[in-house]
């Protein structure tokens, strides 16, 4: 028996859109997957070298998980699974969601559990804790979702005519860790502008309003006025971009930096931030159509 299971990277929040927005991109996590007489992980991807090859690994975690869930205490049989992946870890790109997801993915095709995209993503959304990366790595394109113990509500709405920039750092910033620097609570009508910033910015993904969508990203209130001590660059690249048609933010919880522009013009703007920044690896990348997906054969 032979597989493959592929999950597209993703960058969430986009400024206002916090802990709901998603958009899928084309970086991916690849497992190759082969029966074994046991259980064994290896990292094909330099940055990965780290990570746990037995069933301490994260992927196989989520996959008991899942599988204890629909009633497969113990599940067999058991994988050899060779993964490459080109999402970094720890920088924003939702590199845990795409190791959710695969997990899932791992124990719905082995345990047969037939579960619906939907439930896929409700569970990848219960793991991760919000349904941002995981709904885009589970649908593909932009996702828009919301999240709670009782229910989660995740919408696909289609791919976005635009490029994508990233700045990727050398550092590393947990997800945890960046947590900790937002607020526990938000003044009302804070939160009433907040909510309908998030409302635009979805207006203006779908309609590809790269005018209207530079400013909005700008103006969140929910989490990157208190993240910004942690990736100061943010407010040097937003500045340095002032004048080019492009919305600037956090991905995700950072430190990387997503731009985005209108569709085959984000070329010239990684040639102009590459040369200002030079200590970031800055790539033009495009959103995700295919949701993760598994295959036969390797």
């Amino acid at each position: 028996m032979t597989f493959t299971i592929k999950v597209p990277a993703s960058t969430a929040n986009l400024g206002p859109g916090f802990d709901s927005v998603g958009l899928a991109l084309n970086r991916h996590l690849v497992l190759s997957c082969t029966s074994s007489d046991q259980w064994r992980f290896r990292y094909q991807s330099p940055g990965y070298e780290t990570l746990p090859t037995d069933q301490n690994n994260f992927i196989y975690r989520i996959y008991r998980k899942t599988a204890s869930i629909y009633g497969f205490p113990d599940p067999e049989p058991a994988v050899h699974i060779d993964i490459t992946t080109d999402i970094p870890l720890e920088r924003g790109l939702g590199s845990s969601a795409a190791a959710i997801v695969a997990g899932i993915e791992l124990a719905n095709y082995l345990l047969g559990l037939q579960l619906t995209t939907a439930e896929k993503a409700r569970l990848a959304s219960c793991f991760e804790g919000h349904p941002d990366n995981a709904g885009a790595s589970v649908y593909g394109g932009l996702t828009v979702g919301t999240h709670s113990e009782e229910d989660t509500v995740i919408i696909p709405c289609g791919v976005p005519p635009i490029d994508v920039i990233l700045m990727i750092p050398d550092n590393h910033l947990l997800t945890e860790a960046s947590r900790n620097l937002l607020p526990e609570r938000l003044d009302f009508y804070e939160a009433v502008r907040g909510s309908s910033l998030a409302n635009v910015l979805v207006a203006c993904l779908v309609r590809g309003d790269i005018e209207k969508l530079s400013h909005i990203m700008a103006c969140d209130v929910f989490h990157q006025p208190y993240r910004i001590k942690a990736v100061p660059d943010l407010e040097t690249v937003t500045a340095y971009l002032s004048g080019e048609p492009c919305g600037v933010a956090l991905s995700g919880a950072g430190p990387s930096i997503a731009i985005l522009t209108k569709k085959n013009k984000g070329e010239a703007i990684r040639e102009k931030l590459a040369h200002r920044f030079p200590n970031y690896t800055i790539d033009l990348l495009h959103p995700e159509s295919q949701g993760a997906c598994v295959y036969e054969g390797c």
